[in-house]
């Protein structure tokens, strides 16, 4: 029998996993399926179990998570773990996103791989303000310093990172104190005549080793021992269950021989009857696995150097307008629809559209376009954009975490935050890594004891303690997210924003490109060129019925319709009925008209006739790459509207560019075929589609996937966005609308094809580079681990140190995070 439970608590699929594994040890229990998404949990059993049993089973796991009846009022557990959700600002996550986008409120280790959590950067910049003389004056707003009268200046928020740093840096400090005198006692025997050994015996020194090596494994890295505790605790074996088990095992062994050297056979021992002790070792490998750590914790703040420039944008006051008079506000005290006042020089409080003046504006930190761009009265402005040299006046639109800039941190931290396809062989293997590496230690530690010369146990112990000490998963773990984590900073530097860490792989392969051609390939800011009538209606006439008609619809052309009647002094009318047809136009009455405004598809629908003679004039304006509207009143065609639309300069280099890499580039578009081969042509493009409604376009995605290609998607508009879902990659231009956005997986800020380029190229780099980090992981792993267990032995005579171990695992995974460095560099 089968029963559907409800669940609560969990977080992530670790948890989904967790759950499922509980449920199905409870006895009876024959299959368990956990959906994340609905939150349930259908249980196979025998026979019927209560639902207390399954409580009291989940109950062991700390109460965390909890079971009842579908649609059972249930209270959630307070956690301390956070699901991703746009107020993330402040919250922790590990680095190798063990957990996927579990998030943490505080500061510590991943339950899972042990790695210190890194604080995700806040898109909103510190309301707080201080004095630069007094930095005990702490306001929540500017202004002047009640002590010494001095400007206020914003309190810049601590830097989490640095404090990490900051910490493992002193407990750095601590452990090289102690670790060098240790180091001093051992290496002093091999000087000629060592003046240490005539005042002091051998006892006495190992006592003092002792007492030296307390500070360095009690209080510098014990956290290393804490956190290989849990690893074996919850069976999420890491690299410090290694470092835990070799470490502590020779630190352990140390520690009987200098109290019962006795009980020690005679080959650990000295020839003046002392064992072997290993607090050098010890000491000397803690020592140098926090060095890794510190050199980790630094290259950490530099792979999110992306997002802390662009968090050094944000501005963080702006001038209020308000009854003719100008103040200065702090940026969180701004209201939607407040008017502000942006001086030359300064940077754009929040998105909005200037009501008066106009200015040149610099985007390059939100497109990567190092040209200003001019606005004008009604244009739109974004956030951390800097003025030209003039002032406006412009009203506050999006505020807070709704403004641009604020959503680009934000879709930068979520996609940072992703696993990419790729990382899935890496997880694989270092799930069952540890198990292997501690395998391969005891096997070195056999082979070594009845192969090996004398003092053979000494040989098994020392080359068994480098091989669990030199292996590290780490080095795998974060061989893909710090690529990834790189890359999307530097694609959003550039205008490029990368919504996940599959896309950016995807991208990578794509081979076709399907684009749109209003808005894509052309500027999408169409302009009414001219209005033919062929009939009793005058020029004026029509222009006010088709202004009146398309006054309600969103599309391009129709606002070019709406301007030109502005332009003209000419008022819309009233209309009803009115209705927009997909991919063809619209209809409506105006003045008791009845109003059909659209492509021929539309006018065949209506039952409306085109004579031979209108076709000729319409087709002679379409082959000169102008889009044609249809004007018909009362089942009559009484017309027709010319309507240019600039192709972007951008556009032919861009799609050039692609088809030598290969790239198979196919312009669907729903204008007529006329206009579509004029621009084609114009564009050196053979591949294109015209009089193509939405379905059309997602139809002939389908078609290509069916063919196995992959498939990237281009566009801007409402009625792309089935297409841009269904493609392999949608890639949607930020000039469109927020609904082509958010179906997207890859959105071009500029909006133009070349940010098409820089995407396909940033992706190649980026999986380059995880590809280059995978192979030192994995070539580090499969050679040290080996020399580690001596096989150099027979032939050279070499073996490996567990101190020169300990630094080379130390530096594998310093290694990755450097090689992922370079990706900052990348010119795109």
């Amino acid at each position: 029998m089968k029963h559907k439970y409800q669940i609560t608590g969990m977080t992530c699929n670790g948890c989904r996993s967790h759950v499922q594994k509980t449920l199905s040890e409870v006895p009876g229990v024959t299959d368990v399926e956990v959906n994340f998404d609905d939150k349930s949990a259908t249980i196979d059993m025998g026979n019927h179990i209560p639902l207390e049993t399954f409580k009291a089973a989940l109950e062991k796991e700390g109460g965390k998570y909890k079971i009842g009846m579908l649609n059972e009022k249930m209270e959630e557990v307070p956690l301390k773990v956070h699901s991703p959700t746009s107020d993330n600002n402040g919250k922790f996550y590990c680095p190798m996103h063990c957990e996927g986008d579990k998030m943490y409120d505080e500061e510590g280790n991943c339950p899972v791989c042990g790695m210190d959590l890194v604080k995700q950067a806040s898109a909103v910049s510190s309301s707080q303000y201080t004095c630069p003389m007094h930095p005990e004056i702490v306001e929540g707003g500017p202004g002047n310093c009640p002590i010494c009268g001095m400007d206020l200046v914003p309190l810049v928020p601590t830097d989490d990172e640095n404090k990490t740093y900051q910490k493992l840096l002193k407990k750095f400090k601590v452990a090289v104190v102690f670790t060098l005198p240790i180091l001093i006692l051992v290496m002093g025997e091999m000087i000629p005549n060592n003046p240490i050994t005539k005042y002091l015996n051998v006892d006495f020194k190992n006592w003092i080793q002792f007492v030296l090596s307390l500070p360095v494994v009690f209080y510098a890295c014990w956290m290393f021992f804490t956190r290989a505790w849990v690893s074996f605790k919850t069976w999420n074996l890491n690299m410090f269950s290694l470092i835990g088990v070799g470490a502590g095992a020779a630190f352990i062994f140390s520690i009987v021989a200098l109290l019962f050297p006795s009980i020690f056979p005679d080959q650990f021992k000295n020839a003046d009857g002392s064992v072997f002790l290993y607090f050098e070792a010890v000491t000397v490998i803690l020592t140098l696995v926090l060095l890794g750590q510190l050199l980790e914790a630094r290259a950490h703040s530099q792979t999110s150097g992306a997002i802390k420039e662009l968090l050094k944008l944000a501005p963080t006051e702006a001038v209020l307008v308000e009854n003719g008079v100008e103040k200065t506000i702090s940026i969180h005290d701004i209201k939607v629809g407040d008017l502000l006042r942006v001086k030359p020089g300064d940077k754009i409080p929040v998105d909005g559209s200037i009501t008066e003046g106009g200015s040149n504006v610099d985007e390059s930190m939100i497109t990567g376009e190092p040209i200003p761009v001019e606005k004008n009265v009604d244009d739109k402005v974004s956030s951390a954009t800097i003025n030209g040299n003039k002032s406006f006046v412009m009203k506050a639109e999006k505020v807070g975490d709704e403004t641009l800039l604020a959503q680009i941190i934000k879709m930068v931290n979520d996609a940072s935050r992703s696993k990419a396809p790729i990382q899935k062989l890496a997880d694989t293997i270092s799930k069952y890594f540890v198990p292997t590496v501690l395998i391969v230690s005891v096997i070195t530690f056999i082979v070594w004891k009845f192969f090996g010369p004398e003092p053979s146990y000494v040989y098994a112990f020392v080359n068994a303690l480098a091989v669990l000490i030199i292996a590290c998963p780490c080095a795998l773990g974060l061989a893909t997210p710090m690529s990834v984590m790189v890359g999307v900073g530097k694609g959003a530097q550039s205008g490029v924003l990368i919504k996940n860490a599959e896309a950016l792989e995807k991208m990578d392969k794509v081979d076709v490109l399907i684009t749109d051609k209003t808005g894509t390939i052309t500027e999408g800011k169409p302009s009414l060129e001219k209005i033919h009538s062929f009939n009793s209606y005058a020029v004026n006439e029509l222009l006010l019925l088709a202004a009146s008609i398309n006054s309600q619809s969103e599309h391009p052309l129709a606002e070019a319709i709406v301007n030109k009647a502005k332009n003209e002094g000419i008022a819309v009318k009233a209309i009803s009925k009115f209705e927009a047809v997909s991919g063809k136009g619209v209809i409506g009455i105006v003045d008791n008209k009845n109003i059909v405004i659209g492509n021929d598809k539309l006018l065949q629908d209506k039952n409306i006739a085109i004579s031979e003679n209108e076709k000729e004039q319409i087709i002679i304006e379409q082959k000169k790459g102008k889009t044609v509207s249809y004007f018909a009143v009362d089942g009559k065609l009484e017309g027709f509207l010319v309507i240019s639309d600039a192709i972007k300069s951008s556009s032919k280099d861009a799609i050039q560019k692609l088809m030598d890499e290969g790239v198979e580039v196919i312009m669907l578009t729903g204008d007529n075929h006329n206009t579509a081969a004029a621009v084609a042509n114009e564009l050196n493009l053979s591949n294109f589609k015209a009089e193509c409604l939405p379905q059309d376009k997602l139809a002939e995605i389908k078609r290509l996937q069916a063919e196995g290609k992959v498939v990237a998607m281009a566009g801007d508009g409402i009625n792309d966005a089935p297409a841009l879902a269904q493609a392999d990659i949608g890639i949607a231009m930020g000039t469109g609308t927020d609904v082509a956005i958010e179906s997207a997986k890859i959105t071009l800020l500029k909006g133009d094809l070349q940010g098409i380029v820089k995407a396909k190229t940033l992706s190649h780099k980026v999986m380059r580079n995880i590809k280059q980090n995978l192979f030192f992981a994995f070539g580090y792993n499969v050679l040290g681990i080996p020399i580690a267990a001596g096989i150099l032995y027979p032939f050279f005579g070499l073996l490996l140190s567990p101190m020169i171990a300990a630094a080379a695992m130390s530096f594998s995974s310093v290694s990755v995070i450097a090689n992922s460095l370079r990706l900052r560099g990348l010119k795109l």
